[in-house]
């Protein structure tokens, strides 16, 4: 389920203790923080005993029950059929696990919403695209998971019945009102690449994230020139001191740790209707992988180390991302990011945030312009180093005045940077 999934939670049994089930049949529902799976059978048997119940969460490599299998043979590979030497069980062989919906699909061309539950996991989101059902399509699907959830079957069902729903128009007394358009593109022809896991799995994420966050930007400049200054007068002096390379990013953490202490809720998540502002500043790198997958290795309790430690964390986290060696811990925790889109040369970003958190911060190049500032013989027109910096929060939590304080206060912090410091 991911290198980076260390636990799991079991969702829901759909085989009871005593029951047979056939190869292929679904089992059980198992949810990881990247996607929800349905795990099925390996071989035809009876589930003997659970040892993990549903809502328990269970370490990857532990048992979870154990099974009897029957003995099988196959009657031939390409019929794939399996038959049992033994007699029959004295309980009836459940039918098969995927369960159908007790509602009948309507083939009205009008709608009312099925589903009370709006919240799609990643793996429903995906059938989705794959089959370009969208959301108001989704929510029209009865669901027979827990709590009204949709699962992976009741779309398959919905599918296998022709997707009766796919062209209805939700009941209206508006003739004005607005009707989703059933679109079909020309995807055009060319070189297929099918996505690797991780980029299915980004993928799923940024969706997700888009769903679920209303994304609002805030934009800010900075003045640079001090902090550059400094910095290019001082690597040297510091890569001898420390053994360390002094790059711009320790001192950009630097910075937001600071600023997000100033503004504890920009440092959240969202559960429910709860807001939970966490206690450590745990500051996550949006950094590019050798392949182009993105990932973000995360900076713990970034408020408490000095630059030193700071640059020696980053350089070993950039280090190993470079070498695909950052480990599962290397990426947990984080509670608000950062993304140098400037390393790549980019004016300005618009990015998406890493959730659950509640905000997320671009960095665009560092370009020198020419600047009026103020200095005791007047208004002067000098070069300066600028950065646009702009910062995505969800709405949900994060009203315009937090948002635009705290990318305002790491731009003063950037500003105000002491060109006197020692290293």
């Amino acid at each position: 389920m991911g290198e980076s999934i260390t636990e799991g939670t079991i969702i829901n049994w759909l085989v009871d203790e005593g029951d047979s089930f056939d190869e292929g049949d679904i089992i059980l529902e198992v949810a990881t923080d990247k996607v929800d799976n349905e795990v099925p059978a390996p071989a035809s048997g009876v589930l003997k005993e659970i040892l993990f119940s549903a809502k328990d969460v269970a370490p990857v490599g532990e048992v979870i029950a154990i099974l009897e299998v029957s003995k099988e043979v196959k009657s031939s590979k390409k019929q794939n059929v399996i038959q049992s030497d033994s007699e029959e069980s004295p309980k009836k062989k459940k039918d098969s696990k995927r369960p159908k919906s007790t509602q009948s699909f309507s083939t009205s061309n009008s709608f009312s919403v099925n589903n009370t539950n709006t919240f799609f996991s990643p793996l429903i989101i995906k059938i989705a695209k794959e089959h370009h059902i969208s959301f108001e399509e989704l929510a029209r699907i009865p669901a027979t998971g827990n709590e009204g959830r949709l699962r992976k079957s009741d779309v398959f069902n919905y599918i296998e019945e022709g997707r009766p729903y796919k062209f209805a128009q939700p009941i209206t007394q508006d003739p004005t009102a607005y009707r989703i358009p059933q679109l079909t593109f020309d995807k055009g022809k060319g070189k297929v690449i099918e996505m690797d896991r991780m980029r299915q799995m980004i993928a799923d994420h940024m969706v997700y994230s888009k769903h679920t966050s209303p994304h609002v930007t805030a934009y800010v400049e900075a003045d640079l020139t001090n902090m550059v200054n400094w910095r290019n007068a001082n690597k040297v002096a510091f890569q001898e001191k420390y053994g360390e390379r002094l790059t711009f990013t320790p001192l950009f953490v630097e910075a937001v740790a600071k600023a997000v202490k100033d503004f504890p809720n920009i440092n959240a998540s969202v559960d429910g209707n709860n807001i939970i502002v966490k206690e450590d500043i745990n500051i996550g790198m949006a950094t590019a992988l050798p392949s182009g997958n993105l990932i973000v290795p995360v900076v713990k309790n970034a408020d408490t180390k000095d630059l030193k430690t700071l640059a020696e964390n980053v350089n070993e986290l950039a280090s190993k991302a470079r070498e695909n060696k950052l480990a599962g811990d290397d990426i947990k925790g984080s509670t608000f990011t950062i993304s140098n889109v400037g390393t790549f040369g980019s004016v300005m970003g618009t990015p998406i945030i890493n959730q659950p958190e509640v905000a997320i911060l671009a960095l665009g190049i560092i370009k020198k312009r020419p600047e009026v500032i103020e200095t005791e013989k007047g208004d002067e027109i000098a070069i300066r180093s600028m950065m646009y910096l702009s910062l995505s929060f969800d709405h949900r939590v994060v009203d315009g005045f937090l948002g635009g304080s705290f990318v305002r206060r790491v731009a003063d912090y950037f500003e105000q940077f002491d060109v006197n410091r020692k290293i």
